[in-house]
């Protein structure tokens, strides 16, 4: 396989974003249900740490923690404006990772039919 850091990252990016979109779907999935804390989800740390010191990103390097926020009278603090921004910001985050590594793939293709 032909692989750099670079899509290397991408893929480790691709999938910390799906583990996020799973996260606020669950998250939204239990907006009534007593005493649930919402789902967050960090993987750009890990993987900045990675480029930065030189290592091979790993994909699903993310973790995922709860919410500390405050919480409504039945004990769940999950927003769903909140999660909406996320989850939008999130596909439109996949979609640019995705088009990157697109972009990637074509400069390959195109170097090989050159040869």
């Amino acid at each position: 396989m032909i692989a750099d850091a670079t899509m290397t990252s991408l893929h480790a990016a691709l999938s910390g974003l799906s583990q996020r979109q799973r996260v606020s779907a669950d998250n939204i999935a239990n907006i009534n249900t007593p005493g649930y804390l919402a789902g967050r989800t960090d993987f750009e740390s890990t993987l900045r740490r990675q480029v930065e010191d030189g290592d091979t990103p790993t994909v699903g390097a993310g973790t995922t923690s709860r919410s500390l926020a405050a919480t409504r009278t039945d004990g769940n603090n999950v927003d769903l404006d909140s999660e909406t921004v996320i989850a939008t910001e999130t596909g439109l985050r996949y979609q640019l990772a995705l088009s990157a590594l697109n972009g990637k793939y074509d400069l390959l293709r195109s170097a090989l039919r050159t040869q």
